[in-house]
C-alpha cells in the first residue's frame, strides 16, 4: 500500500504527479492512492485549482496542460478487464437481425470481436472494426466513406456525414472519453460530429463506458445525457446512479 503522506504539501505533490501523468484523475482513485478521506482530497483539489496547477471537474481533476490524445493501442491497454465485462454486457442488448452502429472506441471494438455467431448488420466508421468483422460470415458490415483520421483509426468528415443520412440503425454503441452531468465528450471534433449524426439516426443509443471516464470532461461535447438510453459500465458510484436516474438513463452494471 502507498505510504500515507504526512504533510499536505507532500500529498498535493503526489496528486499533481498523478494528474499530470494521466491527464485526468478521479477523486476515488486519489482516495485509494493516498489513503485519506474524500473531503481531504476535495480540499486539496480546491487548493491546487486556486494555484492554477490543475482544473477541477465533476468527480475529479484535469491537468492544466492536457496530454495529446492517446493512440488506439495505448487506450486499448487501459482498463482491459472492465472493457471486456462491458463488451459482453453489450451483447445482451443486440438481437438477431439487428442493425447496429459500432464506433472506434476500444470497448466498442471488443463488441465487434465478440460478434461470432450473431446474424447482425453492422455500420461503422472504424477501420479496426471493419477489419475485425471481415472474417465473420454471419455479420454483414458497411464501412462509411470519408477522410481517414489515422490517430483514432476512424473515417470522418463531410462524406461520412452525408453517407450516414442514408442509414437508420436499431442500436448505436457510442463510446466516450468523458462523462459528466453535462453529457458525454471526446477528444476530436471530427469523431464527435460522426457520433452526433449517428445518434440522430439511431432508435436506441447505448454508451459503453468504463468508470475511469466518470467525472471527466474532454475536449468536445457529443450529446447531453438525455439523448442516451442506456449506459453500461463495470462500476458506478451513487452519484453516477443518481445522475443517470435524473436524466432517465438506464444504468447497467456489467
Amino acid at each position: 500500500m502507498t505510504e500515507k503522506p504526512v504533510f499536505a504539501e507532500e500529498r498535493r505533490q503526489r496528486i499533481l504527479a498523478a494528474v499530470n501523468s494521466q491527464g485526468r484523475v478521479r477523486i476515488a482513485e486519489l482516495v485509494s492512492l493516498l489513503d485519506v478521506s474524500e473531503p481531504t482530497i476535495r480540499k486539496d483539489l480546491s487548493a491546487l485549482e486556486q494555484q492554477r496547477r490543475l482544473r477541477r471537474t465533476h468527480g475529479g481533476a484535469l491537468a492544466v496542460h492536457p496530454r495529446f490524445e492517446p493512440t488506439m493501442d495505448a487506450r486499448g491497454a487501459l482498463h482491459g478487464q472492465a472493457k471486456d465485462l462491458i463488451a459482453r454486457a453489450c451483447l445482451e442488448e443486440i438481437g438477431r437481425g439487428d442493425s447496429i452502429f459500432l464506433d472506434s472506441g476500444t470497448t466498442v471494438r471488443r463488441i465487434a470481436d465478440l460478434l461470432e455467431q450473431m446474424h447482425v448488420n453492422v455500420l461503422t466508421n472504424a477501420l479496426g472494426v471493419a477489419q475485425g468483422l471481415a472474417d465473420k460470415p454471419t455479420v454483414r458490415h458497411t464501412l462509411l466513406g470519408g477522410s481517414v483520421r489515422p490517430l483514432g483509426g476512424t473515417v470522418v468528415g463531410p462524406v461520412a456525414l452525408d453517407t450516414l443520412a442514408r442509414f437508420t440503425v436499431n442500436v448505436a454503441f457510442i463510446s466516450a472519453s468523458g462523462f459528466t452531468s453535462a453529457g458525454i465528450s471526446v477528444a476530436d471534433v471530427g469523431d464527435a460530429q460522426v457520433k452526433q449524426a449517428v445518434i440522430e439516426r439511431a432508435r436506441r443509443v447505448v454508451v459503453p463506458v468504463d468508470s475511469s471516464k466518470f467525472g471527466v470532461d474532454d475536449f468536445v461535447a457529443v450529446c447531453e445525457l438525455g439523448r442516451i438510453d442506456l449506459v453500461i459500465t463495470e462500476s458506478a458510484s451513487d452519484e453516477i446512479s443518481e445522475l443517470c436516474a435524473a436524466h432517465r438513463v438506464r444504468l447497467k452494471i456489467a
